[in-house]
């Protein structure tokens, strides 16, 4: 065997399945720009390959079966590289969302089948590539979150889409507490079209590489009812305290009802960027009203270009991810003090040359 490096993904035909494998285990395959690329031309070059029926989306093993790498699917973004092109010319940062979203949208308007198995940490970016998946595997490994309000970014890469279709207030409150969620919950609220053990995987990928044309039915037999989701016991309070789009009345609810769980949410919310619980109240309300996914990620991209020019992302990543105290600082420091004016300049439109545009290869399709 070759000790030859490999690539951080792997993209290859097997059978007549695409598949894509991120492979950077050390970073839980956090997506880097290189991936997105990558990623990006292989799902190009397969839609009009008749040899290929279906893409199936997964991460490999970790070198010697380590379990401290062992942590996938995708813990998110380059969140470092985005940070530190923002402390200068926000050049590279730019240029990651911008490519990042096409991919997005790629894998949404996709017209040949996707699966992705969600079988780890899947946060951020990694959502942003399940999520416009047509089949969506969970696992009892799966750990599910977009926590952005804690890094003083946004929950971009569809969450603007996705996150308020979910079944009643959920898809807020994930965005504005960053709250973890596990497969069970995943298939309860509609994040997943599936559950089954992961140590059941390689067998149903198997089959799927034999026989894709059957690959639906494969997944409806591998199937299986997971345990209880915890979220079904909190549905209730969310849908009531996480009710209103403005964060103040959110923060009111919660003091008010006094309960165990709304004193807990008070409690995540005071770490959180007040501006970006609400960039993301207001991402989700907009997102809600598109009925073009094209038209969210453009808004999302607006909002990305504003929010990595403000002290909170920068101050989030140093206070998570760099410095690691998990004592940021933000500015501004309080909901009061977030004005709507702000607000409203980190949705403002771009110059027509910035905006963001899908793959002009999506309207030049062969026949």
């Amino acid at each position: 065997m070759s000790d030859a490096v490999l690539p951080d993904v792997l993209t290859f035909i097997e059978g007549s399945v695409g598949r894509i494998r991120l492979n950077r285990p050390k970073a839980i395959h956090a997506l880097t720009p290189g991936m997105v690329d990558i990623i990006t031309r292989a799902l190009l070059a397969w839609r009009n390959d008749d040899a290929v029926v279906a893409v199936m989306i997964d991460h490999a093993a970790a070198p010697d079966g380590d379990p401290k790498l062992s942590r996938g699917f995708c813990a998110g973004g380059d969140i470092a590289l985005i940070a530190n092109s923002a402390k200068t010319d926000c050049v590279e940062a730019e240029a990651f969302l911008f490519h990042e979203y096409r991919m997005n949208h790629l894998l949404f308007v996709y017209d040949k089948p996707t699966l992705v198995f969600m079988d780890g940490i899947t946060m951020g970016g990694g959502v942003g590539i399940a999520a416009p998946c047509r089949y969506r595997v969970a696992t009892d490994r799966t750990m599910f979150a977009m926590p952005e309000t804690g890094i003083g970014l946004f929950p971009d890469v569809g969450g603007g889409w996705f996150l308020p279709r979910l079944p009643g207030r959920v898809g807020f409150w994930l965005a504005a507490t960053g709250a973890r969620i596990d497969g069970a919950d995943a298939l309860a609220i509609g994040l997943a079209s599936h559950y089954m053990p992961s140590d059941t995987l390689d067998a149903v990928k198997a089959q799927i590489v034999a026989h894709p044309e059957n690959l639906l039915a494969i997944l409806d037999a591998a199937h299986q009812t997971p345990p209880p989701a915890k979220l079904d016991g909190q549905r209730a309070y969310i849908d009531r305290l996480f009710a209103s789009d403005r964060y103040e009345d959110i923060l009111a609810a919660l003091a008010a009802d006094g309960s165990e769980w709304a004193n807990k949410q008070i409690a995540v919310l005071a770490t959180k960027s007040p501006q970006t619980v609400k960039v993301a109240l207001r991402q989700l309300a907009e997102g809600a009203q598109f009925t073009d996914f094209a038209d969210n990620m453009r808004n999302e991209y607006r909002i990305g270009h504003h929010v990595i020019r403000r002290p909170d992302f920068v101050e989030g990543v140093r206070a998570v991810i760099f410095d690691k105290d998990n004592a940021p600082k933000w500015t501004p420091a309080t909901p009061e003090e977030v004005t709507d004016d702000l607000i409203d300049s980190l949705f403002a439109p771009l110059p027509p040359e910035k905006e963001w545009t899908p793959l002009p290869e999506l309207g030049a399709r062969t026949a």
